[in-house]
């Protein structure tokens, strides 16, 4: 036939067969190092079975050790029972119970906002928030360090994005003054974790919110790990600092501290509604189950009736910040549930964390590009169910190991 293609479209699997990544974790297979995708068996929150062997858990977002809770279990089996295992629809369509709107309003009034909008993950709250808010001719300030679903929200949207150095105010002010005096600006939005995700910092929230204020930048803060365990009874990092009239949009998970899954976003009522009418990841995607849904509501419940959790999670956390420092250990700038052991070197993280499994006690190891370059690092965490047993058996093994692979 006259002027047919006579060659082939590169195989678009190729990339997969020569990845390097894929390379590092075969060799890592068959060494017996790899550390992640690791089956747990039974999870029973301070303690839990991986590959049949019963470890401490220190790597866990269950800051308020609510997993188990009777009330929280009990809740999400009611909710079973009465709307069965899923809404098998949009909230849009037919996906839209009763629970959802009775979650969005105590959420709302939890974090002190108008209005809130629950989204099935939390990956796709950020995605489905910044997406729609932020337009074309907009722009985006975005700390450095922000969780991967903020960055790929930036992604997706129509907006401009510009990164400022981690937790630097002065650098977000430049970024927004160039703007300004460029005529580059339309609508801007300053976007941060409150605290982050793996060094458990927090974001200075006063001097950020102060600055976005005098450029006319609104402000949104992913409180994915503060929600439930920092600020008046969990209420989360902008509450801690008292910015809650300076913050516009405040994001929240329910993967961490309220031991389901989903997530939300709250702000004033016409910017929410907006959001629910627009953001394809809610729109076009199947509603939160009944069961994730009362386990929120139910833990909402447990904070209220049981103070003494968070009262015992930042005992514990004190304990352990405390004491990895004092055994010689690097820690960051930790102000949170979240302390991580910085060892810098990949490798030497990659077999610290086969060796802390080996003698029972599972932390998460922290490797480019979730840590920056050359700062890998242990992640351990703690929450309210952790006993003294359990923090002396976590320091006893890092003050075995430190010595073994020569950190301390």
């Amino acid at each position: 036939m006259s002027g047919a293609v006579t060659t082939r479209a590169r195989d678009l699997f190729e990339k997969c067969k020569g990845d390097e990544m894929l390379a590092r974790v075969r060799e890592a297979r068959e060494q017996g190092y790899y550390p992640y995708f690791n089956p747990i068996e039974r999870n029973e929150g301070a303690e839990a079975i991986v590959k049949g062997r019963r470890v401490v858990m220190v790597g866990s977002n269950n800051y308020l050790g609510l997993t188990m809770h009777p009330h929280v279990v009990q809740s999400a089996l009611d909710a079973v029972r009465k709307y069965g295992s899923g809404c098998t629809g949009s909230r849009l369509l037919n996906g839209t119970l009763d629970l959802h709107e009775t979650l969005e309003a105590r959420l709302a009034k939890f974090v002190g906002k108008p209005a809130a909008q629950v989204f099935s993950t939390g990956f796709m709250t950020n995605l489905g928030t910044i997406s729609t808010i932020v337009g074309k001719g907009d722009v985006i300030y975005c700390d450095r360090e922000n969780h991967a679903s903020i960055l790929d929200g930036t992604r997706l949207s129509f907006g401009t994005t510009r990164k400022f150095r981690h937790a630097d105010v002065a650098d977000f002010a430049r970024l927004v003054e160039h703007d300004l005096s460029t005529g580059k600006a339309g609508g801007g939005l300053l976007i941060t974790d409150g605290v982050f995700s793996m060094g458990g910092d927090l974001a200075p929230l006063p001097d950020l919110c102060r600055e976005a204020q005098r450029l006319g930048v609104r402000v949104m803060v992913d409180d994915a790990h503060g929600i439930g365990v920092m600020g008046p009874g969990g209420r989360g990092t902008v509450a801690h600092f008292g910015v809650d009239d300076q913050v516009d949009l405040i994001m929240g998970t329910f993967s961490k501290s309220f031991a389901s899954l989903g997530g939300f976003i709250a702000g004033d009522t016409e910017v929410i509604a907006y959001i629910k009418h627009h953001a394809r990841a809610l729109v076009f995607a199947a509603s939160p189950t009944p069961a994730s849904t009362a386990a929120v509501l139910a833990v909402l419940d447990v904070m209220e009736r049981e103070p003494e959790r968070l009262q015992r999670l930042w005992a514990n956390v004190r304990r352990m910040q405390a004491g990895l420092r004092e055994l010689g250990f690097e820690t960051g700038k930790s102000e949170s549930a979240v302390v991580p052991v910085i060892i810098g070197d990949e490798m030497k993280t990659v077999l610290l964390w086969k060796r802390l499994f080996d003698e029972g006690v599972y932390a998460n190891p922290v490797i480019a590009p979730a840590s920056p370059s050359g700062k890998a690092l242990i992640r351990t965490s703690y929450t309210a169910a952790h006993e003294p047993r359990h923090l002396d058996r976590v320091l006893e093994v890092f003050a075995k190991l430190g010595k073994e692979f020569g950190l301390i």
